[in-house]
């Protein structure tokens, strides 16, 4: 874990304001690993992408049908509405990489999740993920691409490559409850 800007934490878990956020790359874990999370926290789970499939049909799809920028402008709309919710949200890998959504991260909790190109090789389903569809070399270019904004964003940092999500999930429970205001204090 390398924890960056964690003074910053104190002023945002309040009610209506999500007790984490979690952003990285395809195949990082972060759906698996926010599930654990919320779940040690007493609180909702929120997928973004689960969200945009629920709404509008699969993701795959709508890439197909209607192209990236429909993606891109659903899944904003989405995360600007799950930001409003006391829980832990999981954002798309490339969720952050819409201006709106990285100005709205702004002052809230946000981890990133890193993975190896190694480990994502092991994880990626290039049936599910339409960016990545042409293999890990794909995916190596997004990351590089979308590193420093993830980077930028993060007020804390964990590798889930190697270690058992289950180990994880519990650091990152930790560390929200020991940096996070109880809903409704100041």
């Amino acid at each position: 874990m390398t924890p960056l800007n964690v003074a910053s934490l104190d002023d945002i878990a309040e009610a209506g304001s999500p007790l984490l956020v979690l952003i990285g790359p395809p195949a990082a874990g972060k759906s698996r690993i926010g599930k654990r999370v919320a779940r040690r926290l007493g609180v909702p789970f929120i997928d973004t992408d689960r969200l945009v499939a629920a709404e509008h049909g699969a993701i795959p799809t709508i890439f197909a049908e209607r192209g990236e920028q429909v993606f891109r402008e659903l899944e904003a709309s989405a995360v600007l509405g799950a930001l409003g919710r006391h829980a832990v949200v999981s954002l798309g890998g490339g969720a952050v990489m819409t201006p709106a959504v990285a100005e709205a991260l702004d002052g809230h909790p946000v981890v990133l999740l890193t993975v190896t190109e190694g480990a994502a090789t092991e994880r990626l389903d290039p049936e599910t993920r339409p960016l990545v569809r042409d293999g890990i070399g794909a995916w190596v270019a997004l990351v590089q691409k979308r590193m420093p904004t993830y980077r930028a964003l993060a007020v804390a940092e964990w590798d889930t490559s190697t270690r058992p999500i289950e180990a994880i999930a519990d650091e990152i429970a930790q560390w929200v409850s020991a940096h996070a205001t109880p809903a409704g204090e100041s």
